[in-house]
């Protein structure tokens, strides 16, 4: 790639967005970093998280498959298909570093 080309510039502006979480995780990290904190004995059903993040279950669920590939979240789903999301000790870990208190 020429790097006087214009194509250049946009990839190299692309690689400094490589560091930023991406809002819809930061949201959705947000809300079960609140969630272990609120009812820590209880994770909250996949309905309340899709509802609290206004996302479409079926998008929620794509997000979810990658943190839970990642291992930040584990996803319990019964045999209806309910589900319930919560951090592992490792999405625990990562939440303070990014929302705990400074």
């Amino acid at each position: 790639m020429n790097p006087n080309d214009a194509a250049h510039d946009k990839h190299c502006e692309d690689d400094d967005d490589d560091n930023e979480l991406d809002p819809t995780v930061e949201q959705l990290l947000m809300l079960l970093w609140e969630a272990s904190r609120e009812s820590p004995d209880k994770p909250w059903s996949l309905a309340k998280i899709s509802k609290r993040a206004d996302l479409p279950m079926s998008t929620l669920r794509r997000y979810f498959t990658q943190l839970q590939s990642a291992g930040v979240i584990a996803v319990q789903m019964d045999e209806e298909g309910r589900g319930s999301a919560s951090l592992t000790g490792e999405g625990l870990e990562l939440c303070e570093a990014l929302f705990g208190e400074p």
